[in-house]
């Protein structure tokens, strides 16, 4: 009877162990078959960082800045991040020879707004700012990389930006910000593919290309905290502007302190 028993024992030790390992090899092949689609939908998306670069065609330390973000925005370089760029151009230069056609005192004001936030006594061109925190030379590729790789690590709030419907003449959006902290909810309007041919001034006799300018800046409202935010905002387009070229940006900005706590971008060219 013991021999049996030991034997009756063994068999139930074999069938556990026959079982086991007919489950691992099961959860393999089935790990092994998830389709690429299926992969990817679990990978962490992208994270949106605001890079905003003052600038001027009067000024000739610009144009490397003006480069600088043309590779950011079209290049993408920053793994796992998605560069959302602005070129602002101040109107402060454009006593000194040339007229920036694209210069805005908004913008102007804009940028001592941030002096104000950051402490920087006078404004200077170029300057970038990355999520309205950190600020440094506009040329500087090696810092700009830095600074948006390490914005890139800090958690955003949502938005969602869609086109709802577009003419010649105007454009209409839909926008939803997940609840978070308060904050102003900004709208840029952007062109990109622009350049110029400067006549006077510092960059006399050059051909300055240009990348996600923005053509106008606007609140669209406020986000409360711990509540959502929606708003359906339209914007009229100058008759000048190309409409294949065009981009939309909403992003929301601490009013204390100039911080932006999340971004969205979206091509107009449809």
């Amino acid at each position: 009877d013991s021999g049996w028993v030991a034997l009756a024992a063994c068999c139930a030790y074999l069938l556990r162990e026959s079982l086991r390992i007919a489950m691992r090899c099961s959860l393999a092949v089935l790990l092994i078959a998830v389709p690429l689609s299926a992969a990817d939908s679990v990978q962490p998306a992208r994270t949106p960082v605001l890079v905003e670069l003052f600038t001027s065609e009067g000024c000739s330390s610009c144009p490397p800045a003006d480069a600088l973000l043309v590779k950011l925005n079209e290049l993408q370089p920053v793994a796992d991040v998605t560069v959302i760029a602005l070129e602002e151009h101040v109107d402060y230069w454009d006593r000194q020879g040339w007229r920036d056609p694209f210069s805005s005192a908004e913008f102007t004001a804009r940028q001592r707004r941030y002096g104000e936030w950051l402490h920087i006594d006078s404004p200077y061109t170029p300057e970038m700012l990355v999520d309205g925190q950190s600020e440094f030379l506009g040329s500087d590729s090696r810092r700009a990389l830095s600074e948006v790789a390490r914005a890139g690590r800090i958690a955003k709030v949502p938005i969602r930006l869609t086109l709802r419907e577009k003419s010649a003449d105007q454009v209409s959006l839909a926008v939803a910000v997940d609840a978070g902290s308060s904050g102003d909810v900004l709208l840029a309007i952007t062109e990109s593919g622009l350049a110029s041919d400067v006549a006077r001034g510092e960059n006399a006799g050059h051909n300055l290309k240009h990348s996600a300018v923005v053509r106008k800046l606007i609140s669209i409202g406020k986000l409360k905290a711990g509540r959502a935010f929606s708003a359906d905002p339209v914007v009229k387009l100058a008759p000048e502007w190309k409409p294949e070229n065009l981009g939309a940006v909403v992003f929301v900005q601490d009013r204390s302190s100039g911080k932006v706590l999340g971004a969205s971008e979206l091509g107009l060219e449809k």
